[in-house]
């Protein structure tokens, strides 16, 4: 690269840079300092310098840990389902189906709604006095349930409405992974008497691997910073039962305005977003 492309290529990056400066680097490196310090909105500055203390006290805390674990089992719970079922309809969608195209735009409907409107949506719907779904019910003899008021329904239900949205994402991504396969390898392995099993095992999977773990990295870390559907859904209860760590954090700084310790958080999380990263990458590496 001649000595004006590189100065070429400098002009225009260089507003791009600032740019992440601004808006990424800067309060991150704030919210990383503020992590060390007894900092909170009810009173001015950084507050005292505590060092690691706001992060044992968050891992000390049993409600940041009843957090963690709910999101651990919603992320689990939501990218595993998704990654199934948005895998099952991509593999029909990919065949000689009548009115595909028809299919697949209703399928990603859901992708294009704001997660606000979907949790709005659901809400009504799932109303235990005046939602359509326990009208239905009672027509047909059930008894209709407090979907978001019973703590053993709520993380239930509100994982069924992110698979909802969600599985879309799936479906679009694993439908353009199954396009873009060779059809040489298929009809040698047709040749050689292989069954459609057979061929999925040992030729779909082995290509596929690279886009299952982009999708479900994706997905992982996604679910892993789920706030606004729990927000508008259930604001984490009853209870705690469908706090996760997002809206946590969210409380602790804008409700308790404890910004120190609501820092740790965050980095608590990114540090566990991180190596998920980092296995997912070195594992689709392998399969490649």
């Amino acid at each position: 690269m001649d000595k004006k492309r590189r100065k070429n290529f400098a002009t225009f990056m260089f507003p791009s840079l600032l740019v992440l400066v601004i808006v990424l680097a800067i309060p991150m490196v704030y919210s990383l300092v503020v992590s060390f310090f007894d900092t909170s909105l009810k009173h001015k500055g950084l507050g005292d310098f505590i060092g690691l203390q706001n992060y044992i006290s968050v891992l000390t805390d049993k409600y940041f840990m009843s957090s963690a674990a709910t999101t651990f089992v919603f992320t689990i719970g939501v990218v595993m389902f998704e990654f199934l079922l948005g895998l099952g309809i991509a593999l029909l969608l990919n065949t000689n189906v009548r009115g595909k195209d028809i299919y697949f735009s209703i399928i990603i409907i859901p992708m294009m709604i704001t997660p606000v409107a979907v949790g709005l949506t659901w809400r009504l719907l799932l109303h235990s006095e005046l939602g359509i779904v326990n009208y239905v019910l009672n027509l047909t003899g059930l008894t209709g349930k407090a979907w978001l008021a019973d703590s053993k329904l709520a993380l239930g239900t509100v994982m069924f409405i992110d698979v909802w949205q969600n599985v879309s994402y799936m479906v679009l991504i694993l439908q353009a992974g199954l396009v873009s396969l060779p059809t040489e390898p298929y009809e040698a392995a047709k040749v050689d008497g292989s069954s459609v099993l057979q061929s999925f095992r040992y030729l779909t999977i082995p290509m596929m691997a690279p886009t299952f773990m982009t999708v479900l990295l994706m997905r992982a870390i996604s679910a892993l910073k789920t706030y606004d559907l729990i927000y508008v859904l259930t604001k984490g209860g009853p209870g705690i039962s469908t706090e996760v760590i997002s809206y946590h954090i969210y409380q602790e700084a804008f409700r308790d305005l404890e910004l120190g310790s609501a820092s740790a958080m965050s980095y608590l999380l990114v540090l566990v977003i991180i190596p998920i990263a980092v296995c997912f990458v070195k594992i689709s590496k392998q399969k490649t």
